[in-house]
């Protein structure tokens, strides 16, 4: 029997330095996060991080969150409860950090007899810190619970034509009436070493502004050619000139060199270049999180308006959109009549 798992990064319980310390021990101990040796990444982590940084995160939250809950949460189950609707499979949801878990996910299709698992990132982009960490978490309850399953995994869909379709369209329908000086797509930053580590031709991504053009085996795991294609192709689409569009990379933490350019630097310089109205879309993301909600409309609007920029735009995600919904669940439908067939 086949079903599908719908997985999101998830979200504290509350907004509650309480409830957000257990949150960030769970997300920033993952070692695909930090991806140094255990014991630095506890020194650094419950040593150093946890000591001060639940507080801060929770006053953050606390704008944003909702009466049903953490938004993401919320979006993620308003996005499941249309996509059962459209399928005939069994279709549950699970968070790659705090709950719905990724075991309660599995043992929610396994109670229902399925055993042929459609295992499903919500990441348009493939990143170790977000893709590769449910895989392997997911791996890991399979072997250990599940035994029986097996995983089909939805690969990243950054260049799958009706996911940039319904983000287009997403964009054009938010820009109606507005008019915008310059729209900036801002993707979540990584370490750029997480980019050299994804290379699976171990020489292909030298992060040299060539490397993400230039075709390659690399580009099928590579978070950055992805994000620039996702670009590339939905300004394509909205037939937006050079010049009037660029991209940048959001939250990084302080330490390593992350990619750039940075969303907050960029966002900042540019009313002094006659940017007075921005709108900022966050492709990265299906649903809108305290790095859409937070960092982008709240943060990055006063900072731009701060810096003499007039009207700020942030663009909200595709969260449970009819159109999204309709796409997930025709990828599910394909995916459920190719599995017929090879039977």
């Amino acid at each position: 029997m086949k079903g599908v798992l719908l997985v999101n990064l998830g979200s504290p319980e509350s907004p509650t330095a309480k409830d957000v310390k257990p949150y960030l021990d769970e997300f920033l101990m993952d070692k695909y996060v930090i991806d140094v040796p255990f014991l630095l990444r506890a020194l650094l982590v419950r040593g150093i991080i946890l000591q001060t940084r639940p507080k801060k995160s929770a006053a953050a939250y606390a704008k944003i969150w909702w009466d049903e809950g953490s938004p993401l949460v919320v979006i993620s189950k308003r996005m499941h409860a249309k996509v059962k609707q459209l399928v005939n499979v069994p279709v549950s949801l699970a968070m790659r950090y705090g709950n719905p878990s990724l075991l309660s996910g599995l043992q929610e299709l396994h109670d229902q007899g399925v055993n042929e698992v459609l295992l499903f990132p919500l990441y348009p982009q493939h990143a170790m810190a977000s893709t590769t960490t449910i895989l392997e978490l997911a791996e890991e309850h399979r072997k250990k619970y599940f035994p029986e399953m097996n995983f089909t995994i939805v690969p990243a869909f950054y260049n799958k034509p009706d996911y940039l379709q319904n983000l287009a369209d997403s964009i054009k329908g938010h820009l109606k009436g507005y008019d915008y000086d310059h729209l900036l797509f801002s993707y979540h930053g990584i370490p750029e070493r997480h980019i050299r580590k994804t290379d699976i031709t171990k020489s292909h991504c030298k992060i040299d502004g060539s490397c993400c053009n230039t075709p390659s085996p690399a580009h099928e795991f590579c978070y950055r050619h992805q994000c620039y294609e996702t670009t590339k192709q939905v300004v394509k689409l909205l037939g937006i000139p050079e010049g009037k569009y660029s991209q940048t990379f959001q939250s990084r933490l302080a330490g390593d060199k992350w990619l750039t350019p940075y969303t907050d630097v960029e966002v900042n310089k540019m009313p002094e270049k006659g940017i007075k109205k921005l709108a900022v879309v966050t492709p990265a993301f299906v649903s809108d999180c305290l790095e859409t909600l937070e960092e982008i409309a709240m943060e990055a609007n006063h900072e731009f308006k701060a810096h003499g920029g007039e009207e700020f735009l942030a663009i909200p995600c595709l969260n449970d959109s009819d159109a999204w919904c309709n796409t997930v669940s025709n990828w599910i439908t394909e995916w459920v009549a190719v599995e017929k067939t090879n039977a």
